[in-house]
């Protein structure tokens, strides 16, 4: 307790209801405030030595208001306790507000600066500065319960709603709905109604989405599938060599989109617009090169993707674009088309066999085109040059013809961080084991 003279003049005038009303804080009789400054209990400190400043007025002669200012110090554990709290990690936004305002109060700030800086009515700064002298500092940051009803579903039953809804929905529906999980917890519960927000809410808490779904290609991880990663992401580890250069080949699909009506430009203050109605002019195919070691890709428009088409590509590769190369190392993807007979369907024997000479075929693991550098150059092109409608294959071979030359003239290269030793480390249970091996071997004895 402050016991300076000017808090004990203003006493007094409490005592004989001289002061006038300033700010009202705690309603309380005038017979109870002359009783409490007789008290040496509630004189001492009430927290931590923090003392509490009685600020009084007698309003009439039937109740006196009370207007208690409490002053925060924090002791270095509390300081450095707060601090680390506002030093990162996730935490509640009120928390963290709550934690700025005793950092600012031990500083010396006001209440009103306290709660313009920190953004926050006057209120929750006294709120918070009296938690923490009557308390401690868990409860000045933490919440309090707050009034309201009970929750509707208890532990068991909330597990119930978890577990239905991760199961098979009714027959004839095809995903559950939040109707459909209320009316399922009132045939399984003893509740007569369950409402569709206390379904909602209890799904979000447990991070719950029945009516949705990921569609995932879940590839079959095993001695093989390591064999094709690891031998191609050794080709990709390897120091440049120009005369076995390793390429990388795929192929993309395209429509070719034509515009209705023309589309109106943009302006200051209104976005472009073009009409949701459209017309179609078929399709296309795209063949894309994309050189592991150097700055260089190549794409080919054509009408299809089949076996000719394929063969056409590598030979171009032998003969045009690596005419000096020993051999060349393509990894592509296990198309039924991308592979040797190819070449012997579209070129006379000797030919075909010329250029498969020159080829050293090496392929990516099913379920696994990532592992394909190529298609990340894809992803550039579409987003950079195709994310619009081409009306022809005149147009569409011009616009990929001016971004491939901007994208090779830049040297832009894709930056393969995947190695063979992260492989092992993160898919070490794919990898065939001593055990595996050794019932193997018992298995063919």
């Amino acid at each position: 307790m402050n016991r300076r003279w000017a808090d004990a003049k203003i006493f007094l005038h409490v005592g004989f209801g001289w002061r006038p009303a300033v700010q009202a804080r705690v309603k309380m009789d005038k017979r109870q405030i002359l009783s409490l400054l007789g008290r040496e209990v509630f004189c001492r400190a009430a927290h931590a030595g923090h003392p509490i400043q009685l600020f009084v007025r007698a309003s009439n002669d039937e109740e006196a208001q009370m207007n208690v200012r409490y002053r925060v110090e924090l002791s270095q554990a509390e300081r450095a306790e707060i601090t680390a709290l506002l030093s990162g990690g996730k935490h509640a936004a009120r928390k963290l507000k709550r934690a700025q305002i005793l950092l600012a109060a031990d500083a010396g700030a006001s209440d009103d600066d306290i709660a313009i800086n920190v953004g926050v009515g006057g209120s929750t700064v006294y709120r918070t500065k009296q938690r923490f002298v009557l308390g401690n500092l868990e409860a000045a940051l933490s919440e309090q319960p707050r009034p309201g009803a009970d929750r509707k579903l208890s532990g068991k039953e909330e597990a119930l709603l978890v577990a239905t809804a991760c199961s098979k929905p009714p027959r004839g529906r095809a995903r559950w709905t939040l109707e459909l999980l209320a009316g399922e917890l009132v045939t399984l519960t003893e509740h007569a109604s369950v409402s569709r927000e206390t379904v909602r809410r209890r799904l979000a808490e447990n991070d719950l989405k029945p009516w949705r779904k990921d569609m995932w290609c879940i590839p079959q991880v095993d001695g093989a599938y390591v064999a094709r990663m690891e031998d191609v992401l050794d080709l990709y580890a390897e120091e440049p060599d120009p005369k076995r250069p390793v390429v990388c080949f795929d192929e993309s699909p395209t429509q070719l989109i034509g515009e209705v009506r023309q589309p109106i430009p943009p302006a200051p203050g209104q976005l472009e617009r073009y009409d949701c109605e459209y017309k179609r002019n078929g399709t296309a195919n795209l063949f894309i090169f994309l050189d592991v070691h150097r700055p260089w890709r190549k794409v080919k428009v054509t009408e299809r993707r089949a076996a000719e088409d394929y063969a056409q590509c590598m030979r171009e590769l032998v003969d045009v674009h690596y005419p000096d190369a020993a051999y060349i190392r393509v990894v592509q993807d296990n198309l039924s088309t991308h592979s040797a007979g190819a070449l012997y369907q579209a070129f006379p024997p000797a030919e075909a066999r010329r250029i498969l000479r020159r080829l050293e075929l090496h392929y990516t693991p099913k379920h696994a085109s990532w592992l394909n550098m190529v298609e990340i150059e894809i992803g550039v092109l579409h987003s950079q040059c195709l994310d619009r409608r081409i009306e022809t294959k005149e147009q569409l071979e011009s616009e990929i013809a001016a971004w491939e030359h901007q994208r090779n003239a830049s040297g832009a290269r894709i930056k393969w961080m995947f190695t063979t030793d992260k492989a092992r480390a993160k898919m070490g249970r794919a990898y065939p084991t001593s055990a595996s091996l050794c019932e193997g071997q018992t298995k063919e004895s």
